[in-house]
């Protein structure tokens, strides 16, 4: 492992993309490794026996390409079993979490909602996170079955889409809340239109941006970044169907990146 190592992220979507554009966007000089566990998709109903099992073979395999550090860049996994994950790999490993302190600070009217999978929200350290930063905050939670399946399948603007978002975001606006937390990766690609349909009164808090900074600040601290001289290259690699992930890294990264099958 160099300097010049790749950092290595992975959900078990086009989630965590969201996230692999930010640090790209922070750090244009480091290599990219993403992988879409896809074949095990979605990690949100998943036991947390199972999570780990597969965040370890995960990075097994990106530790195995050279990576210098790995993000974990899903919020169901992160809670799930992330502390355990450390434990075995001495590389810097950064997680997602609900951005549950942001939001606290900044509500108005000390009522907030979050949007996540049911897994994520049944997870002992989502419980702790809650109580750890919303004292005198009331949280109200929703969670939202089958909405990352769907935004994997890039229908973005459809009308299931849009039916869903409806169904998830009415009962929290009905409980009065003026900020939502995206609890999940794959809800920044359809932030857009969570923010239309809750309404300009009500904050949008994501994590992708903080996550992607703790990143450099861990790279840095670490003596791990890489020369500003070059540019950074990019691998996205899946355990599941291989055109279908092409698809998603053209629509969503750009044409001609390298798209492999683990």
């Amino acid at each position: 492992m160099t300097n010049s190592s790749a950092i290595g992220l992975f959900d078990s979507g086009i989630g965590g993309l969201s996230i692999a554009r930010k640090v790209r966007e922070l750090l244009p000089s480091e290599n990219i490794l993403y992988v879409a566990d896809a074949l095990h998709a979605p990690y949100g109903d998943k036991e947390n026996s199972f999570l780990l099992e597969r965040m370890s073979a995960v990075t097994e395999f990106l530790l195995s390409r050279g990576a210098k550090a790995v993000v974990v860049a899903c919020n169901t996994a992160t809670t799930s079993a992330i502390a355990k994950l450390r434990t075995q790999y001495p590389v810097p490993i950064i997680g997602v979490e609900p951005g549950i302190k942001p939001a606290a600070l900044c509500s108005r009217t000390g009522v907030i909602g979050v949007l996540a999978t049911p897994g994520t929200l049944k997870t002992h350290s989502f419980v702790n996170l809650a109580e750890r930063y919303a004292s005198g905050v009331k949280i109200e939670l929703q969670p939202c079955p089958d909405l990352a399946a769907q935004i994997e399948s890039l229908s973005f603007d459809s009308d299931r889409t849009i039916e869903l978002l409806k169904r998830y975001i009415s009962p929290l606006i009905e409980k009065k809340v003026d900020t939502i937390i995206l609890g999940c990766t794959h809800y920044n690609h359809v932030s857009h239109l969570i923010a239309e349909l809750a309404g300009p009164d009500i904050t949008i808090v994501n994590t992708e941006t903080a996550v992607a900074n703790q990143v450099v600040r861990r790279l840095t601290a670490e003596g791990l970044l890489a020369a500003d001289n070059r540019v950074g290259r990019d691998e996205f690699w899946t355990s599941g169907a291989l055109e279908i992930y092409r698809n998603q890294i053209e629509k969503l990264w750009g044409p001609g990146e390298h798209v492999l099958q683990l």
